[in-house]
């Protein structure tokens, strides 16, 4: 790979920190298995001047939770047999029933075709029973399966079907079934206080560790859709294991056909749970149409390329505001992520000729960087 361009990444994600997009990024690049780019970058929030760490600073993932938690639980269960992509949801949840919700699938749920809105308003301090009951109740909006919303609320249920199928909390499950085999020590939901100067704050008026999604608060901070806080570190060996198709060493949460069948590119760019790149966004315009990832609201993202065997991670905290005070435009951190995947892209030589670099980078030209522009 081109030391060079990787050297890059270090004036786009310097470049928003400078234009007050974010206090401080952590971004970790591997391929083949190894690390080639490990950087803290900032700090953790705009006063203290604590460094941010890449292995020890932990950031609120928000829609990253779809994916290194349910959709991971998910992948567990199928592998095991003890979940079937198409059987009906309320075969597993037999709350989540009445009308057409008796037609709403597994599959549909984690493709966001289930006909749930995307979300709801769930008081703050209704209790997680209440806001449970408020999640299974939700009216669907179109017929199961007849078209793609993203949906908050259809993760949520996921996680209530993990729950009723293994007989534990989703945060139970996941550390025991998937943080624990792999030594994810730092990747967990609802942190103890006595982590909290690790961890990045999300945004004013919360206090470090309390998640910022509104629908996981109300249930009690561990949802299918938001609430789990990570390292990029620890980000990095979980994205290794979806590389290496579900084993890592001697660990093997699944195999390598769940794996490929749920980050296959489905309607929509969707595969089960996972985003697929369809060349732009955050996953920039030079990944192959194989790879796989998430985003997440907080400023979060990661990108995974079985053809390129490449992984492109980049925690910000975007929401924590700026410097001078109020949030930075969001477009920042959007066009700050693009171009790191793309730098880690075109760093690939193997060994031939550089592909060359785009007439400009999107950190360059800065374009939405400043209010009202």
């Amino acid at each position: 790979m081109s030391a060079s361009r990787l050297a890059m990444i270090d004036d786009v994600v310097l470049r928003g920190v400078r234009a007050g997009g974010y206090p401080g990024a952590a971004v970790i690049v591997a391929r083949r298995g190894s690390i080639v780019l490990e950087r803290g970058y900032g700090t953790l929030d705009w006063r203290s001047g604590v460094a941010v760490d890449a292995e020890q600073t932990m950031y609120d993932l928000a829609s990253l939770t779809k994916v290194v938690a349910t959709t991971a639980a998910a992948m567990v269960l199928v592998d095991q047999g003890k979940l079937r992509l198409d059987e009906r949801v309320t075969h597993y949840l037999p709350a989540f029933s009445g009308g057409a919700k008796d037609e709403v699938t597994i599959r549909d749920l984690l493709m966001h075709r289930s006909g749930l809105p995307a979300g709801r308003d769930i008081p703050r301090h209704a209790g997680p029973e209440t806001a449970r009951k408020a999640v299974l109740a939700t009216s669907l909006d179109r017929a199961p399966g007849s078209s793609y919303e993203y949906s908050d609320l259809g993760l949520d249920v996921m996680g209530f079907v993990i729950e009723r199928i293994t007989h534990e909390p989703l945060d139970q499950f996941v550390r025991r079934a998937v943080y624990t085999p792999l030594g994810m020590r730092s990747t967990m939901f609802r942190p103890a206080s006595s982590l909290r100067a690790r961890i990045a704050p999300t945004e004013n008026g919360l206090a470090r560790g309390e998640v910022h999604d509104g629908t996981a608060r109300a249930l009690g901070g561990v949802a299918g859709n938001a609430g789990l806080f990570s390292t990029a570190g620890d980000l990095a060996v979980f994205a290794q294991l979806m590389l290496d198709g579900g084993t890592a060493g001697t660990t093997r949460l699944f195999g390598d056909s769940i794996a490929r069948e749920f980050t296959k590119p489905g309607p929509g760019w969707r595969g089960l749970g996972w985003q697929t790149c369809p060349g732009d966004g955050s996953c920039g315009q030079y990944l192959s149409t194989r790879a796989f990832g998430h985003t997440g609201f907080t400023g979060t993202s990661m990108w995974i390329d079985p053809e390129r065997d490449l992984i492109v991670i980049v925690l910000t905290n975007w929401l924590h505001g700026r410097a001078s005070g109020g949030v930075a435009p969001s477009g920042i951190v959007q066009d700050v992520r693009s171009d790191v995947v793309d730098l880690a892209s075109l760093s690939i030589t193997d060994g031939g000729p550089e592909h060359p670099l785009p007439w400009s980078l999107r950190s360059q030209l800065q374009i939405g960087w400043n209010s009202g522009q």
